[in-house]
């Protein structure tokens, strides 16, 4: 069997001329997508917002949220046509590195139980779960719980 290398894709911060290719993929990956003003109000709250380019398109993006020594993966996202190619896993492994550079201690998401990939991926960077939130995401059949789930990258200092 042929070992199948990633794609060849870059990383780059969000910019404005993004918006239109990040909401469409959005709507395209989500039952409940995000609207472009929610994309559009993360960049212009300075959160860190990256896409992930492959073959002169927008695969994927990443949204953080950083503060007080904690950081939260508000969104992640890697298109439907192009995921099985490890393209998740760089992703959040550049978002994890701008965790560290802004020198946040832990990391935290939600991710649906219905999400056993992404699930899959968390846990294979050492997110474990740490608790629900109920009925957080809108679901078709009313409301789905959220799993919580936590990255510690360097324990807190402070007594």
């Amino acid at each position: 069997m042929a070992v199948v290398s990633p794609p060849t894709s870059e990383i780059r911060a969000l910019q404005p001329q993004d918006l239109d290719a990040v909401a469409a993929l959005e709507a395209e990956s989500y039952e409940f997508p995000w609207s472009r003003g929610i994309f559009s109000d993360c960049l212009r709250a300075g959160h860190p917002c990256w896409v992930l380019w492959v073959g002169g398109q927008i695969a994927g993006y990443g949204i953080l949220s950083i503060a007080a020594g904690e950081a939260h993966v508000l969104n992640l996202c890697i298109g439907r046509q192009w995921q099985g190619r490890g393209l998740g896993r760089r992703l959040l492994m550049r978002l994890l590195d701008v965790i560290r550079w802004s020198r946040a201690e832990r990391v935290f998401l939600e991710v649906r139980p219905s999400n056993p990939v992404a699930q899959s991926l968390y846990r294979s960077v050492g997110f474990t779960e740490i608790g629900r939130r109920p009925r957080y995401y809108p679901a078709r059949e009313g409301r789905e719980d959220a799993i919580v789930m936590e990255l510690v990258l360097r324990e807190s200092t402070s007594s």
